[in-house]
């Protein structure tokens, strides 16, 4: 991210929004159209649901999405660094990098 701001137009669920923002307008309009399809995919679900609970459920799903995916990644994370320790006992002391300065 910089310190730019770009403005992008985005359309969520019939309505259109103009978000001013770090990122992208590309990444904004990525972010808008996946809230777009999960609040969709809540409303198709059940048509007669307010689009604003709809969009709560959404949010809801994409934060369990979010908190799952970052689960997954400390588990690689905690993986990769063993791994590293392992391959790293298996080096000759003078090829072993300290792992306190890495």
């Amino acid at each position: 991210m910089t310190d730019k701001r770009h403005v992008a137009k985005v359309n969520i669920v019939g309505e259109e929004y103009t978000v001013r923002s770090d990122a992208t307008p590309e990444h904004t309009r990525a972010v808008a159209a996946h809230l777009d399809r999960e609040i969709r995919k809540v409303l198709g679900a059940n048509s007669l649901m307010e689009t604003h609970k709809a969009a709560i459920l959404a949010a809801m799903s994409i934060t369990d999405e979010l908190l799952r995916e970052r689960t997954t990644s400390r588990v690689v994370e905690d993986e990769l660094r063993r791994l590293g320790n392992d391959v790293r006992r298996m080096l000759p002391p003078a090829k072993r990098i300290d792992e306190a300065a890495s």
